[in-house]
């Protein structure tokens, strides 16, 4: 694919900012603010440069799945960003501050696929996909200076997203209905965020469903063994270093993670 000058000119700069932590200035200014294809094309550029590096795609995550953020960023869809396998954190372990920019955490239904999305799709089909439900956490991270975002900039910075945690205990899907799933996330103990499976869109299968149909839209299918983050439950919360959070989604178990104390000069 051929990206334009615009386009070469907003993953530069978004690359630059993961690389060197430090962030950008809004990339709609040259993108155009509604062109969210052209977003995509930049993600699949930044993405492309990553596995030319040496990264390892593990899955994708799905973003914007809450009516209220659809509605505050001017959108009526989701959106989705790439898993990469050194964004994994392991399950109470310590995420390095200063690696990170501006970062937020929020808790999601993680889906463990046993099968390839790129066939006829239905809410049945993508069930039937999936092997395995996990708590997660996502810590999102955007790129752009001070959250400055619309769906354009968000989903050229790969979904805002920078790391996640998966719980140790991967429950069968047959034994947990997602939409009816109830979360609660602590930050040092105290109560920070609270929803459920209904929160996304409806249903985190429901959410899976939209991403495969997407994915295979766009000539890239989710496969078997990609983990996918489904969305968020809760309303997402900042984080601070040296702050521990944990969330218990009912049905699945608890994840957790902390940040350490070192913070970016």
């Amino acid at each position: 694919m051929t990206l334009t000058a615009y386009q070469i000119e907003a993953a530069d700069r978004l690359d630059q900012a993961r690389t060197g932590i430090k962030p950008t200035a809004p990339v709609r200014d040259v993108l155009g603010s509604t062109d969210v294809d052209s977003a995509y094309v930049v993600q699949a550029e930044l993405t492309r440069r990553r596995v030319e590096a040496g990264g390892v795609v593990v899955g994708r995550k799905i973003g914007l799945t809450s009516p209220a953020v659809q509605k505050q960023l001017g959108v009526d869809q989701p959106d989705f960003g790439v898993l990469f396998a050194d964004m994994h954190v392991a399950d109470g372990g310590t995420v390095p501050t200063a690696t990170l920019l501006q970062p937020k955490v929020e808790a999601e239904v993680a889906f463990l696929l046993g099968a390839d999305l790129d066939g006829p799709l239905d809410l049945a089909s993508v069930r039937a996909a999936v092997t395995h439900a996990v708590p997660a956490l996502e810590i999102v991270d955007s790129r752009v200076d001070d959250w400055d975002i619309t769906i354009v900039d968000t989903v050229a910075d790969n979904g805002s997203s920078a790391a996640f945690v998966l719980g140790e205990t991967a429950v069968p899907i047959a034994e947990v209905e997602p939409r009816e799933v109830q979360m609660q996330l602590t930050v040092d103990g105290d109560v920070a965020s609270s929803g459920d499976g209904a929160a996304c869109l409806g249903d985190p299968l429901e959410a899976l469903l939209w991403l495969a149909r997407a994915a295979q839209d766009l000539g890239d299918p989710l496969r078997e063994g990609q983990i996918i983050l489904s969305g968020a439950l809760g309303p997402m919360v900042p984080v601070t270093p040296g702050s521990t959070v944990r969330a218990v989604i009912t049905g699945l178990g608890d994840v957790s993670v902390a940040f350490d104390q070192e913070v970016r000069s």
